[in-house]
């Protein structure tokens, strides 16, 4: 899976612990779920911390929903679910891996 690094060049809100927006950890940083998309803090400035192309998390027999227990995620037309460490966003019959 690819990160694409896209800066956030107006982005004048602080993220950070009590700011409002879903924070959801995310390999060595933290993505901030804010208007329907991820921001991630780099260098001074906030980059949208999207993953390009399909990568079916295969394997993953819970279905997730209002009642599943684990974060919803806002993001764009849909709902991420944080679970173990990363997203998961519904996909045709399958669970994707963001």
């Amino acid at each position: 899976m690819t990160v694409l690094h896209h800066e956030h060049p107006t982005h004048e809100h602080a993220h950070g612990p009590g700011c409002g927006h879903s924070a959801v950890s995310h390999g060595d940083h933290v993505d901030y779920a804010h208007d329907g998309h991820l921001h991630r803090e780099h260098s001074g400035h906030w980059d949208e911390c999207e993953p390009s192309g399909h990568v079916s998390h295969e394997g993953h027999e819970h279905w997730h929903g209002p009642e599943c227990g684990h974060t919803a995620v806002p993001h764009g037309d849909h709902l991420d679910y944080v679970h173990d460490g990363h997203r998961h966003a519904a996909h045709d019959d399958h669970w994707d891996d963001h």
